[in-house]
């Protein structure tokens, strides 16, 4: 994949879509502020709200404890209370369909299917399934847009489980429920409004009418219904957005995440800093253990989820991240390499739900996609990116506001303040020895262990069928070749099957 070595690493057509200037861009960290300004984006809406997930719940509670914004406090109820208070207003909502094969899909709204909730809510609330895609895909992109003038773009969706303030608490009752309590939980999205809001908008409107063959109206008026209490971060700034789209018979694929991720890692000087659901592509790897090798490449710093939430997302995902963080160790010669995952204290972890790449001062890419295979060429995903441009007036200002979120994000999980962490950067010389010095007993960052890790010999890790990186060309072989894996895994010791498994290439 050729990526530019010289100039911007924003290159329309290239590492991105496109990008348009957004009058107002502010990064929102952790569910809780997410969805309180979500929220109070929504309640100015005039027009039209287009939420676009990989899941949706009707029971999602915007504000928890004590509630500070009208009208009712879960998503469902809020969204009818709004359509009756506007005349005007139409509501689209779109999530995928979660299954992985076409046998377990159905037409499933959370527990009603959607041919019943169209027929029966509102005739302004407008709700669809996506199932447009490969077998074996999913539809993971995660935005909201208002009136096409504000959207909001991350890695998180509207449904339970989200919420959590940013002190990751190690237990908060305002954690429990509706569904099941969940631990401490990181997320961060971005807020841009302007021009960048409505590429944001075409490429929702674009999901809608590709599930549905329904286009949406493009005459909505410009309002700037930006959510009170959200400060702007940057004014005036370029914003790109990326995607990740699979190969369709009427489509060739779309993988303008991977070509700027690569790009950005290529071109990183000082530091390169990732938090990541995920860490699960052999391709991100292999480009970060060229720069480890380098006598004088960045440092780089992970900070991973200390393990995944469910048993098959530990034996494929965690089971590949232990063979890649091999891969980065070994390297490592000259000792620039950290890899964290945030304890909220107790022995409690927080689950690392963020997707986040930041280069020295020079970029930021924000949004839904995972450094796992899918995410860069299988599933749908979109992000958004600002980069510090020396050509531009205010690359200066840019390039601050990377450096701050950068540090705010460290600072957080450390439990200390950005001017504290910056502080011993600068007195131990390095971005990785700051982290170091901070790093205590309680709340704080932990490096991720051998023992802790899952065992690489897994049959699920780096499996073309669990985790594809491009449309399969044979579902049925993939399938055969994981059996086959599966099958032979308790053997997997003896010489005989080791001899098997070498002339058979798995």
């Amino acid at each position: 994949m050729s990526v530019p070595t010289e100039g911007p690493l924003l290159v329309p057509g290239q590492t991105c879509w496109g990008s348009a200037q957004a009058h107002r861009y502010a990064v929102i960290v952790d569910g809780a502020d997410y969805l309180r300004h979500v929220k109070a984006t929504m309640l100015s809406a005039r027009r039209r709200i287009v939420i676009i997930g990989w899941d949706l719940d009707y029971r999602t509670a915007f504000e928890r404890g004590t509630t500070t914004l009208e009208g009712p406090n879960r998503l469902g109820p809020f969204l009818h209370w709004l359509l009756w208070k506007r005349p005007e207003l139409e509501v689209y909502l779109l999530k995928s369909n979660l299954r992985l094969l076409p046998a377990f899909d159905g037409f499933w709204f959370g527990v009603a299917p959607v041919s019943l909730l169209n027929q029966f809510t509102s005739p302004r609330m407008h709700f669809a399934v996506d199932g447009v895609h490969p077998t074996g895909a999913v539809h993971h992109q995660k935005i909201v847009v208002v009136d096409d003038a504000v959207a909001f773009c991350g890695g998180i969706d509207l449904t339970i489980g989200r919420w959590d303030t940013s002190a990751h608490l190690p237990a908060d009752t305002r954690r429990h429920g509706p569904g099941d309590p969940y631990g401490p939980r990181h997320e961060v999205a971005a807020a841009v409004d302007g021009p960048a809001a409505q590429l944001l908008a075409q490429q929702a409107h674009e999901r809608w009418s590709a599930a549905t063959g329904e286009a949406l109206a493009k005459d909505i008026p410009y309002a700037s219904p930006w959510p009170e209490g959200l400060r702007p971060s940057l004014c005036d700034v370029e914003v790109a957005v990326a995607r990740t789209l699979p190969a369709l018979p009427q489509r060739t694929e779309v993988r303008e995440i991977e070509a700027l991720d690569l790009a950005a890692i290529a071109a990183a000087k000082d530091v390169i800093y990732l938090e990541n659901q995920y860490f699960a592509s052999r391709s991100i790897a292999v480009a970060i253990a060229a720069r480890l090798r380098e006598e004088d490449g960045p440092e780089v710093v992970i900070v991973l989820p200390r393990s995944s939430e469910s048993r098959l997302e530990v034996e494929s995902m965690d089971s590949a991240r232990e063979r890649l963080v091999r891969l980065l160790r070994a390297a490592d010669l000259h000792g620039r390499l950290g890899i964290y995952w945030p304890a909220a204290g107790g022995g409690v972890s927080v689950y690392v739900h963020s997707k986040i790449i930041v280069i020295d001062g020079r970029l930021l890419r924000i949004g839904s996609s995972n450094f796992n295979n899918r995410s860069l060429g299988f599933d749908s995903e979109c992000d958004v990116a600002i980069e510090a441009d020396p050509a531009l007036p205010n690359h200066e200002e840019v390039q601050r506001e990377i450096l701050f979120t950068r540090d705010r994000l460290v600072a957080e999980h450390l439990g200390a303040t950005v001017a504290g962490f910056r502080d011993e950067v600068e007195r131990r010389g390095t971005f990785r020895y700051g982290i170091e010095e901070l790093r205590g007993r309680g709340r704080s960052l932990r490096k991720l262990t051998d023992t802790m890790m899952a065992a690489d010999e897994s049959p699920f890790a780096e499996n073309d069928l669990m985790d594809p990186d491009h449309v399969p060309a044979s579902i049925a072989v993939s399938t055969l070749k994981l059996v086959e894996a599966v099958a032979l895994w308790p053997l997997r010791h003896s010489p005989v099957v080791a001899l098997y498994q070498k002339l058979r290439g798995l």
